[in-house]
């Protein structure tokens, strides 16, 4: 008694027309397409998930040749290097047979990635293939153009006008803010925190560098981020005031990316707050000093690159909550 045939999940087909020349343009219609959408929040068009899939229509011409060739149709591409690959694949292919002296058959084929090569699945020969009527079940549907308008004024702010307000509001590099703009939860984001107090570039810098990071490493989308404007705001606080090195915050924000966790609370909880004890800092110098004399000699002779062992040394005293350059300062002084 269910209907099966889509379980539910609305579908949207978008036709283009024939005026695309190569594999990278049909890429770069794809890309800003999805981005389109993923911006609307109409789906997360994810390729390998089946969200987003791309139909492959293709014909070769001569040269200033004025009729479009037989084409074929290869189906369900779900990557953008299976898409790429398969349009080169089947130039070549059609190519081939026209310079042979055969004739290019209006077929679907199925793409083997694994193979790299396609193969012809159905004849498209004659029209009835398609099996054009009408559909009785079908209810007329009657969109008035107030509906369309108030649509139209839900939508949000694309990429494209995001870029243009970011270059003109916040004082970050363009490709910072390509970065950024790539994703609409990203942004958004990037907004919320510098709304909250932080600055722009100190803002585009996490985001760029460690957010970036972890999301490769877990395989996750910029969607996936759970962190809140707030908790990124609070972390960038602590290491502007110096409660925390930059070592700690790393820590702190893999913990943030995880749980959404207060970094505040975070760092209270685990004594992580750096040392500002002048006495305590200069006692674990002086027995760092102390306890490697060829570090010590080495530096002395020359070897500036010997110190960084020495500071690695302290802040393993200092259990990392000690300020690396304030360490380096200080061994330099008492060498």
């Amino acid at each position: 008694m269910v209907d099966y045939n889509r379980s539910g999940v609305p579908l949207i087909e978008i036709v283009f027309e024939p005026d695309m020349r190569s594999a990278e343009e049909v890429i770069a219609c794809l890309e800003k397409l999805r981005l389109i959408i993923r911006y609307l929040g109409a789906s997360d068009c994810k390729l390998q998930e089946g969200s987003m899939r791309a139909d492959v229509n293709l014909s070769v011409r001569e040269a200033g040749a004025a009729e479009l060739g037989t084409r074929t149709e290869m189906k369900n591409l779900n990557s953008f290097r299976s898409i790429a690959r398969a349009i080169e694949n089947e130039r070549n292919r059609q190519i081939g047979l026209i310079e042979s002296g055969r004739a290019v058959t209006l077929e679907t084929r199925r793409w083997d990635e694994g193979k790299g090569a396609s193969y012809p699945m159905r004849s498209k020969e004659d029209a009835r293939d398609y099996r054009y009527f009408p559909d009785p079940d079908l209810v007329p549907v009657y969109i008035d153009d107030s509906f369309l308008e108030e649509i139209r004024a839900r939508q949000p702010e694309f990429r494209t006008e995001k870029i243009k307000r970011y270059q003109a509001q916040y004082d970050i590099p363009d490709y910072d803010i390509e970065v950024i703009t790539e994703s609409r939860h990203t942004a958004e984001l990037f907004e919320a925190a510098v709304a909250l107090g932080s600055r722009p570039k100190k803002v585009s810098n996490w985001l760029m560098g460690e957010t970036l990071r972890l999301l490769k490493e877990q395989g996750l989308d910029p969607e996936d981020i759970r962190f809140s404007p707030e908790n990124l705001v609070k972390l960038i606080s602590l290491t502007d005031r110096g409660v925390i090195n930059s070592t700690v915050a790393k820590e702190v924000f893999e913990a943030m990316f995880a749980e959404d966790v207060d970094p505040e609370k975070y760092v209270e909880e685990r004594e992580l707050k750096m040392v500002s004890d002048g006495d305590a800092l200069r006692k674990a110098v002086e027995e760092a000093i102390a306890a490697n004399p060829k570090s010590v000699q080495d530096y002395r002779g020359g070897k500036d690159r010997a110190i960084g062992y020495l500071v690695g040394q302290v802040m393993k005293a200092m259990k990392g909550k000690a300020n690396p350059a304030g360490v380096d300062a200080l061994l330099k002084e008492l060498l």
